[in-house]
């Protein structure tokens, strides 16, 4: 794609994020619109976040877990960039509902057709090496959490293609990121197994509403992180993942919608983070 209609295109995708507006997929408006053509959108998306005095603070995977490919029609994982403006981190450690673990609550204004997905987060001691060795990806990162992320989409219905969900952002919306544990020589061996057996509750106002785990996210958070590495390393116009940064891994169950005024909570069971409480308005 012609450079000055990647600048195009990239500001109306800026354009449809800052006011939650909808349009029809690029791929409906533009021939032979391919993945290429969107990660040169991603790039010069975050150019221009970056230079308007937006801080880039980490990536999310998304499609990593195959349960939903069928879904959406999108069977390859996707990378989005996560800024200050879109992560919250919870300050305040609280554990006052029924032990569900920390609580946030977080505004849907300005979201586009929002979802709320529970994930396993990173954050980076150093940049992590290109491997599939999930113990050497493990060694790179410090600690390791759960949040909430609340995907968007700009293209009515939910409907679209591989490349015009990489162009909007990866549907990225917000980012609630709760408690986490630290990762040690001692525990990288444990937590590889853990990761790709863990299971979690999804619960909706205090109803289960989905059941999941690390095992439908290719197979495990670390191959989603492993997956990123690599396709980091054949975009070479894209930054690589710096120390204290943070990755977001997928969902570990359904997407399901997010609506102003409901609770959501999770529960882990073999993995020794915590759940997360979060109030939408």
């Amino acid at each position: 794609m012609d450079r000055s209609l990647v600048a195009v295109y990239a500001e109306e995708m800026i354009r449809l994020a800052d006011t939650a507006a909808l349009a029809e997929p690029l791929t409906a408006c533009v021939a032979e619109f391919g993945v290429a053509d969107a990660y040169a959108i991603s790039r010069e998306v975050l150019r221009r976040r970056e230079a308007s005095g937006w801080r880039c603070i980490g990536r999310k995977i998304g499609f990593t877990n195959r349960a939903i490919w069928d879904q959406y029609g999108v069977y390859e994982p996707i990378l989005g960039y996560m800024y200050d403006r879109s992560v919250t981190w919870i300050e305040d450690r609280t554990w006052t509902v029924d032990g569900w673990g920390d609580e946030a609550t977080l505004s849907l204004d300005g979201l586009a057709q929002p979802l709320v997905e529970p994930e396993i987060v990173f954050h980076f001691r150093e940049s992590p090496p290109l491997t599939g060795d999930p113990a050497a990806l493990l060694g790179a990162i410090d600690w390791l959490g759960h949040g909430f992320e609340i995907v968007q989409c700009h293209f009515p219905g939910w409907k679209f293609s591989i490349a015009d969900t990489v162009a909007d952002g990866g549907l990225h919306g917000r980012y609630v990121a709760g408690g986490g544990i630290a990762v040690t020589p001692a525990n990288i061996e444990t937590l590889v197994d853990q990761l790709a057996s863990f299971k979690v509750t999804l619960s909706r106002n205090g109803r289960t509403a989905a059941t999941g785990g690390g095992a439908l996210v290719l197979d495990s958070p670390v191959n989603a992180l492993a997956h990123l590495v690599k396709l980091l390393d054949a975009l070479p116009d894209h930054p690589p993942i710096q120390p204290g940064e943070i990755v977001t891994t997928g969902t570990l169950t359904d997407a399901m919608p997010a609506v102003a005024g409901d609770t959501w909570s999770t529960r882990f069971a073999g993995l020794g983070v915590p759940g997360l409480v979060l109030r939408l308005s």
